[in-house]
C-alpha cells in the first residue's frame, strides 16, 4: 500500500518462479517504482503476512535479505521505512514524470538510525498495535458473514417479503460541498465512504438537519455512481448528496444493513443499465424491489445475539480508528531524533 503495509486484494500467479523471487511469510519487500504519477508507492515497504503461504516479487520490487537473519532488525527496518522521515526522503528523490521511481542507490543510501533501547520499545508497541488492528480487521470481515448466514438460515425456514423502502426512512443528503469552509465536520461523499478521509476530503462548519447528519453506527447507502451500503464508524459528519441516510424504524439496524447489502447486486444491475453518464437508482426502485426477512418471532430470537455482534463490529471499527492514530504517532516518534536513549 502507499506508505507501507500489505494490501489484501492481491492477484495470484500459478507459473514457475525462481527461488530468489519467492517471498515467504515474514519477508520484507519494497516497491521502487510507483504505478501512478503521484509517487505515493515509491519506497513503500510491506511484510508478507502469515495468512499468505508464499508470494512472488514483481518488476521494480525488491526483497530485503539480511546478511545475518535477525528478527529484531527486520522488525525495526519494517517500521522505520514507514516513518514520515523516510517517506519524505523518498519523495525528495523521486525521479520520472509518467511513472515515478526511486533509484536503487538512493534506497540503499537511506541513513538508518541506530536501534536504541527507546526505538526497540517503540517497535514493540507498533507490533502490538499491528496485531490488534489485524484482529479487529478479521472481526470486521467475519461478523457480517455470521449475521448473513444467520439471517439466511432463518428466512429459509420461514420468511416474509417486504419492499426495500419498508426497511426504514431513506433520507437523501444535501449539496454541502459547494462553498465549504474547510473546517468543521467532514462532508461525506462516496469517495470518503469507500476510502476514508484523504487530501481531497471536504470539511464544512455549517449546521444541517439531524437526518442529514451521520453518527457512529448510522447506515448509509450510496445510490449513484458506486452503489454500496456502509456502516459509518467515524466521528459525526455531514451526509452529502447521492447518499441516503437509512434510518431503521420497524426493524433492527443489523437486519436493515444486511438486507440492503444482500439486495445491492440488484441495484447495481439497475444502475448499470441506466449508466448513460453516471449509473444510479431512483426512489421507485426502493419500492419495487423486495427482500426476504425473518418472521417476527424468528427476528426477535435472532436479535439478542445479532445486536451484540453488531455492537462488537462497531466497537472494532471505532477502535481501529484510534489505533491508526496511535500508530501514526508512534511512527513519528520512531523517526525522530528524540528516540535515541
Amino acid at each position: 500500500m502507499p506508505g507501507g503495509g500489505f494490501r489484501g486484494d492481491f492477484k495470484t500467479y500459478g507459473g514457475e518462479c525462481p527461488p530468489d523471487l519467492m517471498l515467504m511469510p515474514g519477508d520484507l519487500f519494497v516497491s521502487l517504482k510507483g504505478a501512478t504519477k503521484d509517487g505515493e508507492m515509491i519506497g513503500s515497504i510491506a511484510r508478507l503476512p502469515g495468512t499468505v503461504a508464499s508470494g512472488r516479487l514483481t518488476q521494480d520490487t525488491v526483497k530485503l535479505v539480511f546478511r545475518a537473519p535477525d528478527g529484531e532488525t527486520a522488525r525495526y527496518l519494517y517500521w522505520l521505512l514507514r516513518t514520515p522521515d523516510y517517506r519524505a526522503y523518498c519523495a525528495g528523490r523521486a525521479m520520472g514524470s509518467a511513472v515515478v521511481a526511486l533509484s536503487r542507490d538512493d534506497f540503499l543510501s537511506y541513513p538508518v538510525p541506530s536501534l536504541t533501547s527507546a526505538r526497540k520499545h517503540i517497535v514493540g508497541l507498533l507490533e502490538d498495535v499491528e496485531d490488534k488492528l489485524e484482529s479487529n480487521r478479521q472481526l470486521v470481515e467475519v461478523l457480517p458473514q455470521i449475521i448473513r448466514a444467520s439471517v439466511d438460515k432463518a428466512v429459509n425456514i420461514d420468511q416474509r417479503v417486504v419492499a426495500v423502502l419498508e426497511l426504514g426512512a431513506f433520507v437523501n443528503g444535501g449539496a454541502y460541498t459547494k462553498g465549504a469552509s474547510g473546517t468543521g465536520r467532514m462532508v461525506l461523499r462516496i469517495a470518503d465512504l469507500n476510502s476514508g478521509p484523504g487530501p481531497s476530503t471536504v470539511y464544512n462548519d455549517i449546521e444541517v438537519p439531524e437526518d442529514k447528519t451521520a453518527h457512529a453506527g448510522d447506515i448509509l447507502m450510496s445510490w449513484s455512481g458506486t452503489l454500496g451500503v456502509y456502516r459509518w464508524f467515524r466521528d459525526e459528519a455531514i451526509v452529502n448528496q447521492h447518499i441516503f441516510k437509512v434510518i431503521p424504524a420497524r426493524f433492527p439496524d443489523w437486519l436493515v444493513f444486511d438486507r440492503l447489502d444482500a439486495v445491492m447486486p440488484v441495484f447495481r444491475g439497475v444502475a448499470k443499465d441506466k449508466a448513460t453518464t453516471m449509473g444510479h437508482i431512483q426512489r421507485g426502485h426502493l419500492e419495487s424491489t423486495t427482500v426476504a426477512i425473518p418472521t417476527d418471532a424468528a427476528m426477535a430470537a435472532l436479535d439478542i445475539q445479532m445486536s451484540m455482534l453488531w455492537e462488537r463490529l462497531l466497537f472494532a471499527e471505532r477502535e481501529n480508528v484510534k489505533l491508526l492514530d496511535l500508530r501514526d504517532a508512534l511512527l513519528r516518534q520512531l523517526g525522530s531524533e528524540e528516540a535515541v536513549a
